[in-house]
């Protein structure tokens, strides 16, 4: 979840605390100045917000915005405040979290995060997971998804995955004959194949086998 903008010159964290406050009070929250100061902060400045908001008030920042938005604004800006309030890998431990648990489970969301993040991020993320909800990312997987998108979940929360930029290019086209063998020719896919190209191989390998595949058609 990205912030609109950050002002130029820093703010104060502490006049930022205060001013939220004064949001708060009175017979109706003032949303439009509670949007206006978190959405032109980065996570680092919202951090120090919370720190001095609690310091100040002796209360739960995050939980007094979700008391006094919820119903004040669209779900899906009433969900981003929210979520501006954590850091990187709490805000995706939540956005995982929502998607496996929702009513009708939302693969997609569940897999965009969890596909697009590095072997480091990851491990952040499932840190986080388990403080905030007491129980491993692996489990809820595990219980909330089936066949062959399990296994590529548990696949990538699982798998070591080299990071840097140097690329192997002999198996870059290894894999990519290997990728075409197992889709472009042959009568149904051999996700098996796919799974363990995809969880296995770096970002920038995975750059180099995209041409070399293309190639192949």
């Amino acid at each position: 979840m990205s912030t609109l903008s950050v002002p130029p010159v820093p703010t104060s964290p502490r006049d930022d605390a205060i001013q939220l406050y004064r949001a708060f009070k009175g017979l109706g929250c003032d949303t439009a100045a509670v949007v206006n100061i978190l959405a032109h902060r980065d996570a680092m400045q919202r951090s120090l917000i919370q720190q001095e908001y609690r310091t100040m008030y002796s209360d739960d920042l995050s939980k007094r915005l979700a008391s006094e938005l919820s119903g004040k604004l669209e779900v899906p800006i009433f969900t981003a405040v929210l979520l501006w309030m954590h850091d990187p890998a709490g805000r995706d431990a939540i956005v995982i979290r929502q998607a496996l648990l929702a009513d009708v489970t939302n693969l997609n969301g569940a897999t965009e995060v969890i596909c697009s993040r590095t072997p480091s991020q990851i491990q952040l993320i499932k840190q986080n997971y388990h403080s905030k909800f007491g129980v491993f990312l692996e489990q809820d997987i595990e219980g909330h998804t089936s066949g062959d998108h399990k296994k590529l979940l548990l696949a990538y929360v699982s798998t070591f995955r080299y990071e840097g930029l140097e690329v192997d290019r002999e198996m870059a086209l290894k894999d990519a004959k290997d990728l075409y063998k197992a889709g472009e020719k042959k009568l149904g896919t051999d996700e098996k194949t796919f799974i363990r190209i995809f969880s296995e191989r770096s970002r920038a390998q995975l750059g180099a086998i995209s041409p070399a595949y293309h190639d192949m058609q």
